[in-house]
């Protein structure tokens, strides 16, 4: 009864998207441009609501550049939230152990038997390719969602305390 009441929780930080951190520098750019312009070619209004659209445009594009993921295991329970720039947090999912079918390593051979099936796939990893060892771990929920995850080694021990044959390690 102990085990299934612990909690745990860790935090993945995101690779940004090259796009995003291009967006975030070009729109600050614009916005510096446009209330410089405001002021020394006359272009007063027009100008001025062009730089505040582009400061709106680099407080998104800034969100969004710098992205950490937290899951938290609780009460057979795994949520996610996404937390952008350290500042701003959004719940993304809530997943139930009950419905997971499997969770092992991505690259574990236990994942065959799902490889030729379509499912949504929804991507919580830090999003870096060359990390040796793979540190990611893909849950099939439900049949019909492709989770991956990057968790901690003791996120992974408590699910598979509650759920010991649908959790693999290796």
């Amino acid at each position: 009864m102990g085990v299934e009441n612990n909690f745990v929780e860790c935090l993945v930080p995101s690779k940004g998207s090259p796009v995003m951190v291009f967006l975030k520098y070009l729109l600050l750019i614009f916005a510096i441009l446009f209330f410089i312009g405001a002021f020394l070619l006359g272009g007063g209004l027009v100008f001025m609501i062009l730089c505040i659209a582009a400061g709106f445009g680099y407080h998104f594009a800034a969100l969004n550049a710098n992205i950490e993921y937290e899951y938290q295991y609780c009460e057979r329970e795994i949520s996610v939230d996404k937390v952008l720039n350290k500042s701003s947090r959004k719940h993304v999912g809530t997943y139930s152990v009950e419905h997971i079918e499997i969770m092992a390593p991505s690259r574990s051979y236990h994942l065959d038997e799902f490889k030729n099936r379509t499912f949504k796939v929804v991507d919580y990893s830090s999003k870096d390719k060359n990390a040796q060892p793979d540190p990611t771990y893909t849950i099939i929920y439900d049949g019909k969602e492709k989770i991956i995850l990057e968790p901690t080694s003791e996120f992974v021990s408590a699910i598979k305390a509650v759920a010991p044959r649908k959790v693999y390690t290796e």
